[in-house]
């Protein structure tokens, strides 16, 4: 059976974001495949949202308006990042430990996104392939660190995450990886 979880991602204090009413997102995991869904509730007038366009990999997507999922296998020291936006860019690294990693180039990577914008209401859900990402993510218990990047009309960037552990924003530190997910049918 599928495994999922929906949560509520916290603005870091030092970074306010007032269009933002609320930031949600969703993690389900099935026996190959995770999917990923984030919820942007607010004025989104005041916010800029890159345009849509055709899936592509992406480059600096961290710098706008984009969603983030670290993946660590439970107890281990490495784990991934996927960068999606709004534009249906999205962008993968693999780290061998904080911040120690690189651009993961491979198209195969690419993940399945949709996005869905009406009145004050922008939803990126996107679907990958856990075994391109990792062999052993198949298999494993995995922790997440859920997170997002909002630019305001201003230029002015906020940040949101399952949890802030430092005084300024730092999606990398595992101890923000907080969502725990156990293998598709997995025995209770």
């Amino acid at each position: 059976m599928p495994v999922e979880h929906s949560c509520r991602l916290l603005c870091h204090p030092a970074t306010p974001s007032l269009p933002v009413a609320v930031l949600s997102a969703r993690a389900r995991r099935g026996p190959a495949v995770l999917e990923l869904g984030f919820c942007l509730e607010g004025d989104l007038s005041r916010l800029r949202i890159p345009a849509g366009g055709p899936a592509r990999r992406g480059v600096d997507l961290w710098r706008h308006t984009c969603f983030e999922a670290f993946i660590a296998r439970d107890g281990d020291g490495a784990y991934h990042e996927v960068n999606l936006s709004p534009s249906c860019e999205w962008a993968a690294y693999a780290f061998r430990a904080y911040r120690d990693g690189s651009p993961l180039a491979d198209e195969s990577l690419a993940p399945e996104i949709a996005v869905r914008r009406s009145g004050d209401r922008l939803e990126v859900v996107a679907a990958l392939r856990l075994e391109r990402l990792s062999s052993a993510h198949a298999q494993a218990p995995l922790r997440l660190g859920l997170s997002a990047v909002v630019e305001a009309s201003d230029g002015t960037l906020s940040y949101w995450a399952l949890r802030h552990p430092r005084s300024k924003p730092d999606f990398h530190d595992a101890a923000a990886f907080t969502l725990r997910l156990e293998r598709a049918g997995a025995g209770c």
